[in-house]
């Protein structure tokens, strides 16, 4: 069996070549800072695969974890640190990611790191004394508020998903300086590189990713619906209070109507770009999934899908109908079917198709527009108190404290009106 030194020098290698590293200084980072000793009770096999790892979970849902290392440098990259930078982190976690970003700053640089659990506190602090990183403030804290007592900052990053762009993220970073974090936009979240442009938050790059939720006072509002008997059936919907969660279940169980779409896809193009252009014109957008033990004997439509732990749908639902995306009937996921080619079909439930035939509609005008992704999409970030009128090519997202201005090249089909 290789040893640690052979996997983490796999692992970087793999990432270069992959493309997801290309700074020298990230790279130099990653092959310095060892990722075992931020996992030290994870096998290192499995350390040095290229896969978040789940490091801390309340009633069997994970709440904490060490991100991919695939996008963890993709976010690294986009951060564009350079040595002697004041940065702040929101998300410790193990440690890894401030332990990769140290050796970037390097002696001259300042970094604060902080995390609203106590034991995850303890825990980067004692990892990155392993690794023997000794410039690093890790803090307690929600990160929602920030730390002030730091800033200004050159740079700020979250690894952790945010629904809004907090005052204090904003208020931290010095005009000019760079703020990344996975920002809920429409459906799914994307990792934003905003530069601090004085009056507002102006995009640099967007990227896909998936990262577990902020939590504490910022978290957003909530979304998720529990549904039937067994536990880990859910559903996410803007409104989950309009939900009747018995007719609901009852919806979901009920005899579909598959349509084929012609429109063949790899299941990270619906999830990054097909998605978003769902969400930005279905109020109704939603997403299905079931985790745990039983994932499989539930009623979703088999869109992703890990067998034995997890099935998801993305679609819309409409209270006493429902539509979502999936793969042809009997084909069913396995290892490494997500970068195996398939034809998405739509599943109309309840009355009529009309639902299924909107998505249907979607993926064509979707596939017609070239399949924009998230590389082609920007993103102003203003105070929500300022008015702004969007021009004809652009459609704003309104959150708490921030209005999202989106500008992406081609628009087709509906528009929802406050789409999240």
């Amino acid at each position: 069996m290789a040893d640690a030194p052979a996997l983490h020098r796999d692992l970087v290698d793999a990432l270069v070549r992959r493309g997801a590293i290309t700074d020298p200084r990230v790279e130099a980072a990653f092959r310095a800072v060892p990722r075992h000793l931020f996992l030290p009770d994870v096998p290192l096999a499995e350390t040095y695969r290229d896969q978040a790892i789940p490091t801390k979970t309340v009633d069997g849902e994970a709440i904490s974890s060490s991100s991919q290392p695939e996008i963890m440098a993709t976010m690294l990259e986009q951060l564009r640190l350079e040595p002697g930078l004041r940065v702040l982190e929101i998300g410790a976690g193990t440690g890894y990611n401030a332990g990769l970003m140290a050796h970037v700053l390097g002696e001259t640089g300042t970094l604060v790191t902080m995390d609203i659990d106590d034991d995850i506190v303890d825990g980067a602090r004692a990892h990155l004394a392993a690794a023997g990183v000794s410039r690093v403030q890790v803090v307690l804290g929600d990160g929602g508020l920030g730390y002030p007592d730091g800033a200004p900052y050159d740079r700020v990053i979250l690894t952790v998903g945010a629904w809004d762009v907090a005052p204090a993220w904003w208020g931290d970073l010095r005009p000019g300086g760079r703020l990344v974090l996975p920002l809920t936009v429409g459906g799914s979240q994307k990792s934003v590189a905003f530069v601090h442009a004085g009056d507002h938050l102006e995009s640099d790059s967007v990227r896909d990713c998936v990262f577990m939720r902020l939590r504490g006072a910022f978290a957003g509002p909530p979304t998720r619906v529990e549904l039937g008997d067994t536990p880990g059936l859910r559903l996410y919907v803007r409104d989950p209070g309009a939900v009747d969660t018995a007719a609901a279940y009852a919806l979901l169980k009920s005899a579909g109507v598959d349509i084929p779409t012609g429109v063949e896809v790899v299941g990270r193009e619906v999830a990054g770009s097909l998605v978003l252009w769902i969400a930005l014109r279905e109020p109704g957008f939603c997403w299905l999934e079931a985790v745990g033990a039983k994932a499989d004997d539930q009623p979703v439509p088999q869109l992703y899908a890990v067998p034995g732990k997890y099935r998801s749908a993305a679609g819309v639902f409409e209270g006493t109908r429902a539509a979502f995306f999936m793969r042809r009937p009997g084909d069913r996921a396995s290892a490494g079917a997500e970068a195996r080619p398939f034809e998405l079909y739509a599943r109309s439930l309840g009355e009529g198709a009309e639902p299924g035939r909107r998505l249907y509609e979607h993926a064509r005008a979707w596939n017609a527009a070239g399949r924009p992704g998230a590389d082609g999409l920007r993103i102003r970030a203003l105070p929500i108190d300022v008015a702004y009128r969007p021009a004809a090519h652009e459609q704003v997202i309104e959150k708490r404290w921030t209005r999202l201005v989106l500008d992406w090249p081609v628009r087709t089909g509906r528009e929802a009106s406050k789409p999240r």
